[in-house]
This record gives structure tokens, sequence and C-alpha cells, in this order.
């Protein structure tokens, strides 16, 4: 199937012109217009610094819904430990920068290029794109982020420098998404890591049903907050996760 290129119009085609791989368009912008168009769609740009702005759709899709999410007993202590401060947007930009250098350093590379850091930022300014802090000694150490429409949460990126800082955000994430009425979180590609919390394969139909009537206002949300910090206690013991054993 041929690759499109994007219109000066907030266009896109049908997902379903996806190649295998999932690459389905070429061109256009990073405006927060059609960002969240294409996020309506089932479509999210993914790029590398020496190439054109690429736009995706894989299949089948990874999802995560909250009420389906397993939280490991020994994450769970670590929660119950408090062994991290945990804070919703109150470092959006950190938490990309970081999401970003921390690929550099391992060697994976990024698509969290200078271009992508603005476009994300404009975003979180507009009340569509969130993040989850954790932080010791007031040090930021782990997180992630992404974009909430309506009732979905698209994640884009996530990063630790101490162990379990990332599974923490997560958890809380969950926890926040049971809260807010977000029915469904997008993880995008599959990976070993996220099927063992519970995270499954759709296929491409599926998720684009869903998208149509978990987006249908197209709205962000305010600033997200923790209530009473939204304790790690809380997050294990409010019901929000199925608690069970630990997956290897």
């Amino acid at each position: 199937m041929p690759v499109f290129q994007l219109p000066a119009e907030i266009l896109f085609p049908d997902p379903e012109f996806a190649e295998p791989d999932g690459l389905l368009a070429v061109g256009g912008d990073l405006s927060p217009e059609r960002l969240i168009e294409a996020y309506t769609q089932g479509i999210f740009p993914w790029y590398s610094r020496d190439e054109p702005l690429l736009w995706w759709s894989p299949a089948p899709r990874l999802i995560l819904l909250p009420e389906e999410f397993h939280l490991p007993r020994r994450l769970a202590r670590t929660m119950r430990k408090k062994t991290f401060t945990v804070t919703a947007d109150t470092d959006f930009a950190e938490v990309i920068a970081q999401c970003g250098q921390t690929r550099i350093r391992s060697g994976e590379g990024t698509w969290i290029t200078n271009d992508m850091k603005e476009a994300y930022i404009r975003l979180h300014e507009l009340g569509y794109a969130h993040s989850i802090e954790c932080r010791q000694k007031n040090t930021l150490v782990g997180g992630l982020y992404g974009v909430c429409i309506d009732r979905v949460f698209f994640g884009e990126s996530m990063f630790s420098h101490v162990s379990n800082a990332s599974k923490v955000a997560l958890a809380t994430l969950v926890a926040l998404c049971r809260k807010k009425g977000i029915e469904m979180i997008d993880c995008q590609m599959t990976t070993a890591h996220l099927l063992k919390f519970g995270a499954r394969e759709v296929s491409r139909s599926w998720f684009r049903q869903r998208l149509t009537i978990s987006t249908k206002k197209r709205l962000g949300q305010k600033k997200w907050r923790l209530e009473g910090n939204d304790k790690e206690e809380e997050v294990v013991s409010t019901g929000a996760c199925r608690e069970g054993e630990e997956q290897h």
C-alpha cells in the first residue's frame, strides 16, 4: 500500500490503508489541531531527527483497560512504603525531556525531538497532555506522559532512573483514570513489560470503534492534581487495581 503525503488541510487517510508495520502517512505538521485529529483516529507521530514527519497506526493495538490492570504484590509493597513522592502535571516539560534523554543515554535513539517537545508542551498548556512524576528527596527519578482526549489516555513514553519509579507512575495513572472516568489507556506498541500489567492486544477495528465512542467530544482536561497527593497506599487499597501475584 502507498504511504500518503498529507495535504495542508488537517486530513488523514483511513488507518486501514496503513502499511503492515503501521506506517500510514508522511508530512503535515505538529499543530494541536492536527495532533488531536490524529489521536482521535488512532494515529500518532513517530519519527527520528533525520526523517520526515511520519504518522503511524499499528495493528494489532496494545491497550490497557483500567479495570484490568494487574498490580504485582511486590510493587504494591513498594507503594505502601511511600518510596516516592508522586505528583501530576507539576513538571511536564522536564518529564518529556527526561524521557528523551534516557532513551539517548541507553543507546536506543529517540523520537522526542525539540519539535516534538514543543508540540506536546503546547498540548499540555491546552489541557490535552499530562504527566505523572515520581520524586525522591525532591529529585525527579521517574515518570510518564501522554495525551488525554475525553475518556482515552494515549500513552507516549515513560522513564525511570530508580527501580520501580515508572511502574509506580503507571499504577498512579491507572488509579487516576478510574477516578476521572477515563476508560482506556492506549499503549500503542506491544511490549512484554506492559503485558505483565494486564495490557492486551486488540484489532484496529475494535480500537477505532472504542475511540469513536470515547473521544466524541474531543475535550481536554484541566490540569491534573492528586487529591491529598493520592498517597501510594490509596492507589493500592481503594480497589483501583487488581492486586495479584508477582509476574516474571
